[in-house]
C-alpha cells in the first residue's frame, strides 16, 4: 500500500474480519464501534485496539475528520442509514451484503454515493472466494465454452439464529443470505432477465418469511440458471455451484480444496474428471479490504459498488416476488 489509510470499524459480532482485513494491508484502525459494549471490549483486547479508539456510537466515527476509511457491518436494516451518513461525512464505505432491504433503500444509498464522490463498495465476498475465483478464471479462458446453465445454492441453518435480527420480515432469506448465490450467478453469467420462483416453508415457523425457496432465472435465450436458498436445511453450510458450458462442466464450492472438472475429449464425450485443488477461504476478506484500498489509492473504479449492489438486491426482491405472486418477474436495473 502506498500510504496507511486510516479507518474505522463498525460493527464488531460480524465485522471483525474487515479489522483483520484492513490491518493485512497495513491499514492504521483508528476506531472500532459496536452499541454492545462487551462485543467492543472483546474485538478490542484481541486486536490490541484501546479503550480511547472503541466507540459504542457511529456518529463519533462520522464527525472525525481524520478517519477516510469505514466498513460497515451491522443489521441489515441499518445499512441504509449508516453507509449515507458516512458518505456525506466524505468517508470511503465498505459495507457488507446485502446493500440494502428495500428499493428505497437502495436508490438512497446510490444518491449518497454519487453526490460524495466517494468510493463505495458493497461486501460481495463470493467474489473473491478462491474457487470461485479460478470459477471464472475458467469461463473467461473459453475452457468451458458458452455457458448454457448454472447453478448455485446458499444452504445454511438458521435455527439458532432466529431469534435474531434475521427473523425481520423484511430480511427474507433470499435477500439476506441467499444474495450471495445470486451475486455469485450475476458475476459469472450476467443479468438475469427475467425469474420464477417457488417458496416453501416447513422448518421455521418462527419467521414470517419462506424457509426454502428455489428460482429459475432466464440470462438469455440460451442461457438459464438457478438459485436454491435455504435457511433451515440440516447440513453443513455450503454454496455448491455446477457451471455448464459446450466444452466443460464445473462442480465447486466455497468450503471445499477441490473442484471437479469435466471437459471434452476427441470424441465429442467427456473426459475423465480433473480434480483442481483450490485455497479454502470462505470470507477472504484480506483481498477484499486489498481490493478496495487499491481502488481508493489509485482512483480506480469499485466493480461491487451501488449500483452492482443493487442489482443484486433487485434480482433477490424479484424472486421473493414472483414466489408470492405465482408470477414471471423481470428485475428493473435502472438504478
Amino acid at each position: 500500500m502506498d500510504k496507511k489509510l486510516i479507518v474505522a470499524c463498525i460493527g464488531m459480532q460480524f465485522g471483525m474480519s474487515h479489522v483483520e482485513g484492513a490491518m493485512s494491508c497495513g491499514a492504521e484502525i483508528a476506531a472500532i464501534c459496536d452499541s454492545n459494549p462487551e462485543n467492543l471490549r472483546a474485538a478490542g483486547e484481541r486486536y490490541g485496539i484501546p479503550e480511547e479508539k472503541r466507540f459504542t456510537d457511529y456518529m463519533d466515527i462520522v464527525r472525525d475528520p481524520r478517519i477516510e476509511v469505514v466498513t460497515v457491518a451491522v443489521p441489515d436494516q441499518q445499512h441504509c442509514r449508516l453507509s449515507c451518513d458516512l458518505l456525506r461525512a466524505g468517508k470511503h464505505v465498505l459495507c457488507e451484503k446485502p446493500l440494502a432491504l428495500t428499493r428505497e433503500d437502495l436508490r438512497e444509498i446510490i444518491r449518497a454515493a454519487d453526490e460524495s464522490g466517494r468510493k463505495f463498495m458493497v461486501g460481495q465476498i463470493c467474489r473473491f472466494t478462491p474457487a470461485f475465483e479460478k470459477a471464472k478464471a475458467l469461463i473467461d479462458d473459453g475452457t468451458l465454452g458458452e455457458l448454457y446453465f448454472v447453478e448455485s445454492e446458499y444452504a445454511h441453518d438458521y435455527m439458532y439464529l432466529v431469534d435474531t435480527w434475521r427473523s425481520d420480515p423484511l430480511r427474507h432469506g433470499v435477500i439476506g443470505g441467499g444474495c450471495h448465490a445470486v451475486d455469485l450467478l450475476r458475476w459469472l453469467a450476467g443479468d438475469p432477465q427475467e425469474v420464477f420462483a417457488y417458496g416453501m416453508h416447513k422448518l421455521l415457523p418462527q419467521v414470517a418469511y419462506d424457509d426454502a425457496t428455489i428460482a429459475v432465472m432466464k440470462f438469455d435465450d440460451n442461457l438459464a440458471g438457478k438459485v436454491f436458498v435455504s435457511t433451515g436445511c440440516k447440513r453443513n453450510y455450503t454454496m455448491r455451484t455446477v457451471i455448464y458450458g459446450t466444452k466443460g462442466t464445473l462442480i465447486c464450492d466455497n468450503t471445499s480444496p477441490t473442484m471437479t472438472l469435466f471437459t471434452v475429449g476427441e470424441n465429442g464425450m467427456a473426459t475423465e474428471p480433473q480434480t483442481l485443488e483450490v485455497q479454502v477461504n470462505n470470507h477472504n476478506a484480506a483481498k477484499e479490504f486489498e481490493v478496495f484500498a487499491d481502488a481508493i489509492m489509485h482512483d480506480k473504479p469499485v466493480i461491487t459498488d451501488a449500483r452492482e449492489g443493487a442489482k443484486t438486491v433487485e434480482v433477490c426482491l424479484s424472486i421473493v416476488e414472483s414466489s408470492k405472486t405465482g408470477k414471471v418477474v423481470r428485475p428493473d436495473y435502472s438504478f
